[in-house]
C-alpha cells in the first residue's frame, strides 16, 4: 500500500505507521454507535445547585483560586468562512437590477441577507466597513440606496475589504462598545481576568491557532493587552499552540485506498477538534477552563457567565480535595473496611461511578486497588444547558464495551437514530452540551496525567468529502469533549441558557445578546 516516499512523508509528520494502519482499519470497519442507556437528567446524572450550594462553592473557589495556576483554553483555529455561507450564496446569484432585487427581497427572515443589510449599522464591524466604503468615494447609505449589495458583501468577505471570510472567528469584531469594537479573542481576555487571576495578579489564557494567523494574533494582543491589563489591574500571560501535524488523518477513496495529491504524495486531513487533546496535554495548570471561541457576550451579560464558571470550578476543586485525601490513604496504608465503604459510596453518589454489584464481597486489598484506579483519573465538570432545540451533543448514561455505565457527552453522529429505542432516549433528553468545561489534569500528587491514556479510540467519526471532483472519506479523531475524555471522571451540572450564545452565522451578531444596548 505504501512506498518509501510515503514512509518518509508519514515519518516527517511524526505519525507512527501503526496509527495509519489503524485509521485504515477504521475506514474499513467503521466506528460502532454509542449505546445510550438513558439521558442524564436532573437527579440522575446531572446536578442542579440550589442557592445555598452556589454560595458555598463560589466562596470555596474564591478562597482557593489565588494559590492555584489556572488557565483558560480556547480552541481558536477555526476559519470564519462558514459564518458567511448565506452571503456567499447570495453573492454568487446576485446581479444588479430587478433580478438581484427580487433575490434580495425573497427571504426577509432573521438569517437572511435582507436582514443583514437592513441592520448593518448595528453590527460591531460597521465602522470598519464604512471606512472602506469612504475610501472608495462612497457611503454605506449610497450603496444601499443604489441597491449595490454586491459591493457591500465583497467588502466584508474579500481580501480587498475586511477579509473576514479568510480570518478565524477569534479575530472578527463581535461587540461594539463606546470605546470601540472588540474582537472575539479580546472578550476571552476579559473573561480570563475574571476567573483565572492568581495571587500575583496573573491571568492565563491559551489559544490554539492556525500557523498562518499567528502574526495577526500577536498583532492584536500587542495593541490591546496593555489596555485590558490597566483596566482590570491584571497581568495577562497569553500563549499559543498549533494543531500538530502528527494528529492529521489519512484520507481514502471509496474503496479505502489512500488518496494521493497530484504530486503523488499522500493526502492528509486535520483530525478535528479531538486533535487538540495533544495541545491540552501540554498545558501545565491546576485547573483548566475550556470554552469555544464564539461563545461570548458583551460586558452587560458577563456576570452570569462569571458566576457559573466559578461555580463549576469551585465544585471541581471541592470534589478533587476529597478524591486526593482518599488516594493518599489508599497509597500510604491499608484502609479499613469502613473507609473503603465510604470511598465506594462517594464514588457512586458524588462521582456517578458504576461499581460492580458484588464489590462489597471483594477482598479488601482488591477493593483498595479497584478504588485507586477508579479515582486516580483526570476530572471534568461540564456545564449543561436546557435543550431549546439547538443542535449538538448532550449528556447521557452510556453502556461501554466493558458493560459498565458511564456519563458521556454524545454527539448525534455517534447515535444510531434508526434504532427506535435509541431515538426515544434522545427525545427524552433535557439538556445539551454548550462546551463549558472545567478540568483537572493532574493527579493527587500534582503530577500531570498523560491524557492520551484516557481516550476511547472507538469513538472517531468518518465523513464524506470531495477533492478534485472525487469523493473521499475523511476521519476525525475522538472528539475533545467526547471520546477523547471518555475515561475521565465526568460530572454534569446545569448552567443557565444565557451562558450559551454562540455565533454560527454573521447574523447572530445582530441578536440582542450580542448587541451593546
Amino acid at each position: 500500500m505504501f512506498n518509501q516516499q510515503d514512509y518518509n512523508q508519514i515519518g516527517t509528520k511524526g505519525i507512527d505507521i501503526h496509527v495509519i494502519h489503524k485509521q485504515i482499519d477504521h475506514f474499513i470497519t467503521g466506528f460502532p454507535f454509542i449505546r445510550l442507556v438513558r439521558p442524564a437528567i436532573a437527579g440522575d446524572g446531572l446536578l442542579k445547585f440550589d442557592d445555598e450550594q452556589q454560595q458555598f462553592y463560589l466562596k470555596y473557589f474564591e478562597n482557593v483560586l489565588p494559590a492555584l495556576k489556572v488557565i483558560k483554553f480556547v480552541p481558536a483555529s477555526g476559519a470564519a468562512s462558514r459564518m458567511f455561507k448565506h452571503l456567499f450564496e447570495f453573492r454568487e446569484q446576485y446581479s444588479p437590477g430587478e433580478t438581484g432585487m427580487s433575490l434580495f427581497l425573497k427571504d426577509q427572515r432573521f438569517n437572511s441577507v435582507f436582514y443583514f443589510v437592513n441592520h448593518i449599522e448595528e453590527i460591531a464591524f460597521y465602522n470598519d466597513l464604512s471606512a472602506l466604503v469612504t475610501n472608495l468615494g462612497s457611503t454605506m447609505d449610497q450603496l444601499i440606496e443604489k441597491k449595490d449589495f454586491g459591493t457591500i458583501i465583497d467588502l466584508v468577505l474579500s481580501e480587498n475589504g475586511l477579509n473576514y471570510a479568510n480570518l478565524p472567528k477569534a479575530l472578527l469584531k463581535f461587540h461594539q462598545y463606546n470605546e470601540g469594537a472588540r474582537a472575539a479573542a479580546e472578550e476571552h481576555l476579559v473573561e480570563a481576568a475574571a476567573y483565572t487571576r492568581d495571587h500575583g495578579g496573573v491571568a492565563r489564557i491559551h489559544f490554539t491557532i492556525s500557523p498562518e494567523h499567528h502574526e495577526k494574533f500577536v498583532e492584536l494582543f500587542e495593541k490591546v493587552k496593555n489596555i485590558y491589563e490597566t483596566r482590570f489591574d491584571v497581568k495577562f500571560e497569553i500563549s499559543f499552540s498549533i494543531q500538530k501535524p502528527s494528529t492529521d488523518t489519512i484520507a481514502v477513496d471509496e474503496t479505502n485506498e489512500p488518496v494521493r495529491n497530484p504530486d503523488g504524495s499522500l493526502l492528509f486531513r486535520p483530525g478535528g477538534h479531538g486533535a487538540l487533546l495533544e495541545n491540552l496535554n501540554e498545558i501545565d495548570a491546576d485547573l483548566i477552563f475550556i470554552k469555544n471561541i464564539d461563545n461570548i457576550v458583551p460586558d452587560r451579560l458577563k456576570p452570569t457567565t462569571f458566576q457559573y464558571k466559578k461555580l463549576i470550578g469551585g465544585y471541581l476543586l471541592f470534589i478533587k480535595e476529597t478524591i486526593s485525601e482518599f488516594l493518599f490513604k489508599l497509597k500510604e496504608r491499608k484502609p479499613r473496611k469502613e473507609e473503603l465503604h465510604e470511598m465506594a459510596e462517594f464514588a457512586k453518589e458524588k462521582l456517578f461511578q458504576d461499581l460492580p454489584a458484588d464489590f462489597d464481597t471483594y477482598p479488601l486489598n482488591e477493593q483498595a486497588a479497584f478504588l485507586f484506579a477508579l479515582l486516580n483519573r483526570p476530572i471534568r465538570v461540564c456545564g449543561m444547558v436546557k435543550n431549546e432545540g439547538e443542535p449538538g451533543g448532550g449528556p447521557f448514561w452510556v453502556m461501554g464495551d466493558d458493560k459498565k455505565l458511564s456519563l458521556q457527552i454524545v454527539e448525534s453522529s455517534q447515535i444510531d437514530m434508526k434504532d427506535q429505542t435509541q431515538k426515544m432516549i434522545v427525545d427524552l433528553s433535557t439538556h445539551f452540551n454548550p462546551v463549558d468545561l472545567v478540568c483537572s489534569t493532574k493527579d493527587f500528587e500534582g503530577q500531570p496525567f498523560d491524557l492520551k491514556e484516557f481516550v476511547d479510540e472507538n469513538t472517531g467519526f468518518i465523513s464524506l468529502k470531495s477533492s478534485g471532483g472525487k469523493t473521499l472519506k475523511a476521519q476525525e479523531l475522538p472528539g475533545l469533549w467526547n471520546g477523547a475524555m471518555a475515561k475521565w471522571i465526568t460530572i454534569f451540572a446545569e448552567v443557565p441558557i444565557i451562558t450559551f450564545n454562540p455565533v454560527k452565522t454573521v447574523n447572530d451578531l445582530l441578536r440582542n445578546e450580542h448587541l451593546a444596548h
